[in-house]
């Protein structure tokens, strides 16, 4: 069975940090690249349906080699993965307000792809 659940949401000032991570299991995890999507408070409902609505944060390839960001949050996040522990996290530093959302972790392989149930982020004073 395929399990991706992610762990370290929770309520932060701006400024701060948080670190999440995502625990995989029952599939190869090496031969997925790896990331994390958002999706904002009020968006729900709609984006239910299409997840294409979720928006980007990180992506790490197979081996860790080549991490890509959405512009937003370049130079504050940092993806990285652990294929000996089916893990990956993503390092968030000097929070936003608008970087509240509930942060999905996703696995991908040649159109396959696998969600985690997320994990709520909310930043504020």
């Amino acid at each position: 069975q395929v399990q991706l659940v992610e762990s370290g949401g929770g309520l932060v000032q701006p400024g701060g940090s948080l670190r999440l991570s995502c625990a995989a299991s029952g599939f190869t995890f090496s031969a997925y690249v790896m990331s994390w999507y958002r999706q904002a408070p009020g968006k729900e409902r709609e984006l239910v349906a299409r997840t294409t609505e979720r928006e980007l944060v990180a992506r790490i390839t197979t081996t860790g080699g080549t991490t890509n960001y959405a512009d937003s949050v370049k130079g504050r996040f940092t993806i990285s993965r652990d294929n000996s522990k089916n893990t990956v996290s993503l390092q968030m530093s000097s929070l936003k307000p608008e970087d509240t959302a509930v942060y999905y972790c996703n696995a991908a392989n040649w159109g396959i792809n696998y969600w985690g149930k997320g994990t709520l982020v909310t930043v504020s004073p």
